[in-house]
């Protein structure tokens, strides 16, 4: 395994700690493989095996941990005296009521807890009503850049041209990268990986009725990635196809795409105003892989995907991520994090004195002294103007500091 060691040395920051962590992610993202990571650490750590108590739950293995009495009542059995035990749970959203199982845990035993999860709503009002204040989130993601360059250094047989470019084209998801995947073969991996998460985190978990109509909101919604949208612009589109669509139904389908991590809803931020709006969001998708393995490559879509790419890497370092507005001009992201911000600009490439103008213009136009950067795939020409700083767009992805 390659250490992902991102989200290590997040969860080694809270080991011991009274917290519950949660990892949570799309399926497939690395989310096991970070649990099997952290056993490994524990177990260097001098914990004894014995007291590391692992179980993943979609595994056969524990079909039968279905209720939170099971799984309360398994996981008793095997502590047998008065020292710590580490729990792994991987997938604990395949147990009902799990949180009350997790709550007894933490009142009956001497543990440190630790859990995946495929859907955000893990997150929800029950969980806050059993653990308020005792959990943390730890978000896994795809694999960034710098990530899928590790990977292609360990598993890669044959030479590729760019490495971007492969990225750009197979994708983050861990597993297209440990074997020489053709793109048509990586895109049916991928198919695999998003139709089971449509049907198990998304159709079953919501009971979706009319599953004809949530995978024409998801080709919507990822045929508009870069743009803002809103549920009503989708109902509008589908009763322009002589198709009426209930436009409540449209947010509970959104909705249901981000509990399952296939969508990330970005808010406006009217930077003028200093608040947050609540019309007109964009969503970008948890892997741009999935697009293509739905809709094949788009030429025109290059803009959004390379949008779509910096947002998850600003996501990955821990930035709260919006679309800023500011008069008639839009910045395509505002970044924030304890108390700093960055503003981004992202570009497929500056082919003319208009595109320029227009790219550099929107951050030019912001009067403070935070980081603002246009990214775009020109890779000769890195011209800075009066402090907006040009990126080719690995440069910034690789950027130690942004």
């Amino acid at each position: 395994m390659i250490a992902r060691n991102v989200y290590i040395s997040q969860l080694q920051n809270f080991i011991d700690k009274p917290q519950v962590k949660i990892i949570t992610g799309i399926r497939r993202s690395g989310k096991s493989t970070v649990l099997n990571l952290l056993k490994e650490n524990l177990l260097r750590r001098g914990i004894a095996a014995n007291h590391i108590i692992a179980i993943n739950l979609e595994s056969f293995t524990y079909s039968e941990l279905t209720q939170a009495k099971q799984l309360y009542d398994f996981v008793r059995e095997r502590i047998r005296d008065k020292a710590r035990y580490y729990l792994l749970l991987d997938e604990i959203q395949e147990v009902e009521e799990w949180e009350k199982a997790v709550n007894s845990f933490l009142v009956d035993f001497d543990v440190d807890i630790y859990l995946t999860g495929s859907n955000s709503h893990l997150l929800s009002s029950e969980l806050a009503t059993f653990l308020a204040g005792r959990y943390i989130e730890i978000p896994v993601y795809t694999l960034s850049y710098r990530e899928f360059l590790d990977f292609r250094t360990h598993y890669a047989t044959k030479k590729e041209g760019s490495p971007f470019v492969s990225y750009l084209r197979k994708g983050g998801f861990p597993v297209i990268h440990t074997a020489d995947y053709l793109e048509d073969d990586a895109y049916k991996v991928v198919y695999d990986i998003y139709s089971s998460v449509i049907l198990r985190d998304t159709v079953q978990r919501y009971k979706v009725r009319d599953v004809e109509l949530l995978e024409r909101v998801i080709k919507y919604a990822f045929d508009n990635i870069g743009n803002t949208f809103s549920g009503k612009n989708v109902a509008d589109y589908f009763k322009s196809q002589q198709r009426k669509v209930d436009v409540n139904t449209v947010y509970n389908y959104l909705n249901a795409l981000e509990g399952a991590f296939i969508l990330y809803r970005v808010p406006r931020y009217d930077i003028k105003g200093k608040e947050i709006l609540k019309t007109q969001e964009k969503f970008y998708v948890s892997d741009v892989s999935l697009i293509y393995a739905t809709m094949g490559f788009r030429d025109r879509m290059i803009s959004g995907i390379l949008e779509n790419i910096v947002f998850l890497e600003l996501k990955r370092r821990g930035y709260k991520v919006y679309v800023g507005k500011l008069d008639r001009r839009e910045v395509d992201f505002i970044a924030e994090k304890r108390g700093g911000k960055l503003y981004v600009q992202v570009a497929y490439k500056l082919d003319s004195e208009s595109t320029v103008e227009r790219e550099f213009s929107h951050l030019l136009a912001i009067d403070d002294q935070y980081p603002k950067y246009v990214v775009t795939m020109d890779e000769f020409w890195k011209d800075d103007i009066e402090g907006v700083r040009h990126l080719y767009i690995t440069d910034f992805l690789l950027k130690e500091t942004l």
